[in-house]
């Protein structure tokens, strides 16, 4: 703790203001050699035997120290205004007044908050780097204010040099003053005092320090004299300098111009790459065989979300009709994440939309094959909600998907040996019916071979519609007779 802070303490009696912290005096102690006083807390170290009165430099033991409790019962009566309201009244009650209405203060200059005035003012006459404070050697000309982070910077310029050595020179001469008007020479019987000695060796050791101000002060003066050449040399070379960074802006402009056509080749190429690679696998007649490669890499990618989802390419329902692609969440979207598979229908905007019919109604089905000759593929299917938005004419590149989210159970594609992952590579199916197929058929037209040009499937799926049709009759024929 340091002093009392009150806005009216520059014009206190300055009987009441402490030396070392130039706050109203706190817990006033007084000492008995000289009879000055100080806040009890400004006496610094309490091992320390010898004390030094900071108004008249008298040494004292620190047992000639002792708490003024009737100058303290003298203080209570002062009147002090508030520091940081308009609260005034006398000091027995101001500190009552800080604990009710300051006991938070927050530094203006560093932001530290503080749990009580008093920690505050001793924060700030003492520890805060970022205040701005007075050199001690104003008194010798160093007027300058100066944060306190920047003091040991602030002790190496030339101002405050000066003023040390003014501070220095203005020692001794009140030295040699004092000398001249007592009447004592330099040599005397007086030398033999230990006292006396120490001074002398002191005086020599100033004389010696102003010998060597003088001698840094002709060393600054050489050094500013070739600063200056230097300058000029300077000078000289930023200009030549100039005319180099103007001749390389103009040869970065250049270059500038040449990586950023580079950077719209390479982004028209990547593009034309995507375009061709879609075009490769497009499909014109509403049925996709999705081919999903690098599995165990992408569902990586899906558990620590650094690609949640992947698309297929585009395909279409027919060369004119509806454009479409699907999209797989590896790890599972919403409500199944972490345990299914999710599957979605996304439709695509298109040039043929204005032609088409919307919203999109026809069923969509979904197929991961099996890759051994079990052939025990999971299939689902869904018909779309014509008033959801995902289905309506898209005004965007893309609707927003809708579809399965629980399209399969992660764990059967993720077991050892699973016959759905097979040389880290997934088939998906996506088929539009545009047919209504019966529900009981789907089986067998996700079972017919892929290899088959699209009219031999189309055969085969008409002619097992006949048979099973047949059958059906059959067994309505014989059910009477029976």
């Amino acid at each position: 703790m340091v002093g009392i802070d009150a806005r009216n303490q520059n014009i206190v009696d300055q009987k009441y203001i402490c030396p070392v912290c130039a706050l109203i005096i706190r817990d006033p102690v007084q000492f008995i050699g000289c009879g000055h006083r100080q806040c009890q807390t400004c006496l610094g170290n309490e091992d320390q035997r010898e004390i030094t009165c900071p108004r008249c430099q008298t040494k004292m033991l620190r047992t000639e120290v002792h708490l003024d409790r009737g100058f303290q019962n003298e203080m209570k009566t002062l009147l002090i205004v508030c520091s940081w309201c308009q609260w005034d009244g006398i000091l027995d009650n101001y500190q009552n007044h800080l604990d009710e209405s300051h006991p938070n203060r927050t530094c203006e200059y560093c932001g530290e908050q503080f749990n009580s005035t008093n920690n505050f003012n001793a924060h700030k006459v003492s520890a805060c780097q970022k205040i701005s404070v007075e050199c001690l050697l104003k008194d010798f000309g160093c007027n300058e204010r100066i944060i306190r982070a920047n003091m040991k910077e602030h002790y190496m310029t030339e101002q405050h040099q000066k003023s040390v050595s003014k501070c220095i020179r203005q020692f001794l001469s009140h030295d040699n003053d004092r000398r001249i008007d007592t009447g004592c020479p330099r040599t005397t019987t007086e030398s033999y005092n230990p006292d006396t000695i120490q001074f002398e060796e002191l005086h020599g050791i100033l004389n010696i320090l102003v010998g060597g101000i003088e001698a840094l002060t002709n060393d600054g003066q050489r050094l500013s004299n070739e600063s200056l050449q230097a300058q000029i040399t300077l000078r000289t070379l930023e200009e030549q300098l100039s005319g180099l960074k103007l001749s390389m802006e103009e040869s970065n402009g250049f270059l500038q111009g040449v990586n950023y056509n580079l950077d719209i080749l390479r982004q028209d190429f990547t593009s034309l790459q995507e375009n061709i690679n879609d075009l490769q696998c497009v499909s014109y007649d509403g049925i996709f065989i999705w081919k999903i490669t690098n599995v165990k890499e992408k569902m990586m990618d899906a558990q620590f979300e650094r690609q949640t989802s992947i698309y297929s390419p585009p395909f279409y329902s027919s060369p004119n009709g509806y454009k479409m692609r699907a999209r797989l969440y590896l790890n599972g979207d919403g409500n199944a994440r972490r345990t299914h598979l999710s599957m979605f229908f996304v439709l695509m905007r298109s040039l043929n939309d204005p032609i088409l019919k919307f919203p999109f109604n026809y069923k969509v089905t979904f197929c991961l094959y099996d890759q051994t000759p079990a052939q025990r593929h999971i299939i689902d299917s869904f018909r779309p909600d014509i008033k959801s938005s995902s289905f309506k004419r898209p005004r965007t590149d893309m609707n927003i998907a809708s579809g399965i989210p629980k399209f399969c159970t992660l764990e059967m594609i993720q077991q050892e040996g699973n016959p759905y992952v097979r040389d880290d590579t997934m088939f998906i199916k996506i088929l539009v019916d545009f047919g209504d197929t019966p529900k009981t058929l789907l089986p067998y037209v996700l079972s017919l071979n892929p290899g088959l040009p699209t009219h031999v499937q189309q055969a085969l799926i008409k002619r097992e519609v006949e048979r099973r049709e047949q059958q059906q009759s059959d067994k309505q024929l014989q059910s009477p007779k029976e």
